[in-house]
């Protein structure tokens, strides 16, 4: 299992450069995609799904239409942590 130990500020401060595309929002790490349309944005929560249980780490995410909203914590520790980076990183990297 990933580890769910919070980061520093020193840490949470990289993540704008290792993590371009995504934005804090609170303890949350926060990003929208945008496909083509719906088929193509529902096969991507899909991919994302896999990702969650395979780390046994779920999004809070939303889906309208070509869109998909996905922010990421970690509830239990009650903040972000590196378990959140490798999700967010997972995600980057399924394109």
């Amino acid at each position: 299992m990933a580890d769910r130990t919070l980061l520093t500020s020193g840490e949470r401060a990289a993540l704008a450069a290792r993590l371009p595309a995504w934005g804090f929002d609170g303890d949350h790490l926060r990003r929208t995609f945008r496909f083509a349309d719906f088929a193509e944005a529902w096969a991507f929560m899909g991919r994302v799904a896999a990702v969650a249980e395979a780390l046994q780490h779920h999004p809070d995410w939303s889906n309208s239409w070509n869109q998909v909203e996905i922010a990421v914590t970690t509830h239990s520790a009650g903040g972000l942590t590196r378990l959140d980076v490798a999700f967010v990183e997972a995600v980057d990297a399924l394109g």
